[in-house]
């Protein structure tokens, strides 16, 4: 009985196997017909200088492969967002901040400019993203300023802070998925169980359109890491990393768990503060002192002695416990 109350309104089959499978198999595809044309367009990542010394090898890997999780992803969410309107605040996210991150790619990459968007420009379109995605929320959904506590049966109505909150939590994540875009699979790797917490989330909450668009996000990331797994083939770009962020921030939104970011991606959030402390105590010392060896904190660990791999192992692994966690406060 309990188990049909879980699944009412949704087929398992048709909602969470069937999108996972086919937005695999679109990466795949995309993949295989894009590496080659990415490779002869000579969008190879620019590996920075201050950068690991084994990363430099990596130098001329085609990048902007978020393209293909984009495309993927939204072909098949956007078949399912006919079905469930809850997906379409999460298509707007992950959409908007893709399309700014492809900006600053093709800036960088097929302009051929270093630095791509500028800082502020880079956060103008955060900012524009943000605030249609708040805009769609409080027009278009059963919005409310309502949030629950983690691991409690506590609800708060913030009123006009929640909007302030909102801000910083989207803008922060999507920041943090693209600091941990920096190892071979680990963005991928991390938001693919991340993705599994949303799929489990929109299951006890009884959203089906949380769970498909999340299916469809860990279809297209399985596909696009049996290309990105070390050694990489393609790298994802700001293109895939801010929709990650996108999306993450969006589907907790839509199920009205903002807190649940603290702990489900908490990758992202230690990225994103290893980098703040990093910055604060270089100009604090003036230059003479780093908290990190440096920053973001997974090339700390490699710095450390650790491989490529086992990072993106242990980060993926603690992220799996984390979605243990998550699952019990919800």
């Amino acid at each position: 009985m309990q188990g049909m109350l879980l699944t009412k309104g949704m087929d398992i089959k048709k909602d969470i196997a069937a999108p996972v499978l086919v937005a695999f198999i679109i990466c795949v595809i995309l993949c295989v017909i894009m590496i080659p044309l990415l490779h002869k367009m000579k969008f190879g990542q620019y590996i920075r200088e201050e950068g690991p010394e084994a990363h430099k090898k990596k130098a001329g890997t085609p990048t902007m492969g978020g393209i293909m999780i984009l495309l993927s992803f939204a072909a098949v969410a956007g078949f399912f967002a006919t079905k469930y309107s809850e997906i379409i605040p999460i298509l707007i996210a992950a959409g908007g901040f893709g399309l700014v991150g492809f900006l600053d790619d093709f800036i960088k990459i097929g302009l051929k400019r270093s630095e791509g968007l500028t800082p502020l420009q880079k956060m103008l379109g955060q900012v524009l993203v943000t605030v249609g995605l708040a805009v769609y929320l409080k027009y278009n959904t059963d919005f409310v300023t309502i949030i629950k506590i983690p691991f409690t049966d506590t609800t708060v109505d913030l009123g006009w802070f929640y909007y302030v909150l909102l801000f910083v939590m989207v803008v922060g994540t999507v920041n943090g998925s693209n600091f941990t875009d920096g190892l071979d699979g680990l963005a991928a790797s991390v938001t693919s169980v991340i993705a599994i917490f949303f799929i489990v989330a929109g299951v006890l909450y009884r959203m089906p359109g949380v769970s498909a668009a999340s299916a469809a996000l860990l279809g297209a990331l399985l596909g696009f890491l049996v290309f990105n797994c070390h050694p990489a083939k393609v790298f994802m770009g700001d293109t895939g990393s801010l929709m990650l962020g996108g999306y993450t921030a969006a589907a907790a939104l839509v199920i009205r768990q903002p807190l649940m970011i603290i702990i489900i991606a908490f990758i992202y959030l230690i990225e994103v503060m290893s980098v703040i402390i990093q910055v604060f105590v270089f100009k604090k010392t003036h230059g003479q002192r780093r908290f990190f060896r440096m920053a973001p904190i997974h090339h700390h660990f490699e710095l450390g002695g650790w491989e490529e791999t086992k990072v993106v192992t242990m980060f993926s692994l603690l992220t799996l416990l984390l979605m243990m966690v998550s699952i019990i406060a919800l």
